[in-house]
């Protein structure tokens, strides 16, 4: 049997997976300032919004990897000091799905979403992006397995276009300030990177249905994240630019029109070149 046949069949067991596994080293080696029941809480209400809406838009039942998936993001990234904050954010990331959707596809990453409306809606929240340190064997491990979920999700080339140009972004930023080449390693030895990059931006319910699109998408974040990071100095750039990024998948679907994914057992993937909606599963 090879490695690929041993895997799940559904890429959302392996982001599952790798989410528990950072979520795990976090609070068990990297100290991460976590309550005990925070994740918990966050990942119940994920389920019963899902439960919720699910009923009350008169959607068919899909399961609760993805809410479990969106929590877990939630529990990772959000901090907070108000224990209303968690699951307001997980609320608002799940019913964004069924809410803001445009020809039966959902405009934002759950999870990024969720982070987003709750900086901006209340003092009490936070992103913690650079938490896991600099741990060279750590975030390899990180890596490959992120990797991995990205291509079972067959959306790799997201990550791979948005981390090369990243990489050479950064690397351009070195060379005309003159700094020594060594901060660029370290710049990029961050698991908020490695998080960002085979977890959020490579969601396959969200990234664009052709391949020159996603591509398109990927480059368009890592620019406008460099430039509100060491233009604007915003902290968390990653996590606004992919906000401020995403409306334009319906743009680029129309444009670049390709098959619309579909998480395996929810049926083959559809044409997405009509002007209706392509499928009413906000799974």
């Amino acid at each position: 049997m090879t490695l690929a046949a041993a895997l799940p069949r559904d890429p959302r067991y392996l982001q599952i997976a790798f989410l528990s596994s950072f979520l795990v080293a976090g609070v068990g080696w990297l100290g991460f300032d976590i309550p005990v029941w925070q994740p918990p809480l966050i990942i119940l209400t994920a389920c019963v919004t899902q439960w919720a809406m699910t009923r009350l838009f008169r959607a068919p039942p899909v399961g609760y990897l993805s809410p479990l998936i969106t929590s877990l993001g939630l529990s990772l990234l959000l901090r907070t000091d108000a224990f209303w904050v968690g699951p307001f954010a997980a609320a608002v990331a799940i019913s964004s799905k069924f809410v803001l959707r445009v020809r039966g596809k959902h405009l934002f990453n759950p999870t990024n979403l969720g982070l987003v409306v709750a900086m901006l809606l209340t003092a009490h929240a936070w992103c913690s992006p650079s938490q896991w340190g600099h741990s060279g064997a750590l975030l390899g491990w990180f890596a490959a397995f992120g990797l991995a979920v990205a291509h079972r999700s067959f959306r790799s080339d997201v990550s791979l276009a948005f981390l090369g140009s990243w990489v050479l972004l950064k690397a351009a930023r070195i060379f005309y300030l003159g700094a020594p080449w060594a901060s660029l390693q370290h710049q990029l030895s961050a698991g908020g990177l490695i998080l960002f990059t085979f977890f959020m931006i490579s969601d396959p319910k969200t990234t664009p249905d052709h391949r020159v699109g996603r591509v398109l998408y990927a480059v368009s974040v890592a620019g406008l994240a460099f430039f509100m990071l060491h233009g604007l100095w915003w902290q968390n750039a990653l996590v606004w630019a992919l906000c401020l990024v995403s409306p334009l998948t319906p743009l680029i679907d129309r444009v670049l029109p390709s098959g619309r994914f579909q998480w395996p057992g929810g049926g083959a993937p559809e044409r997405n070149d009509a002007c209706v909606s392509v499928s009413s599963q906000p799974a």
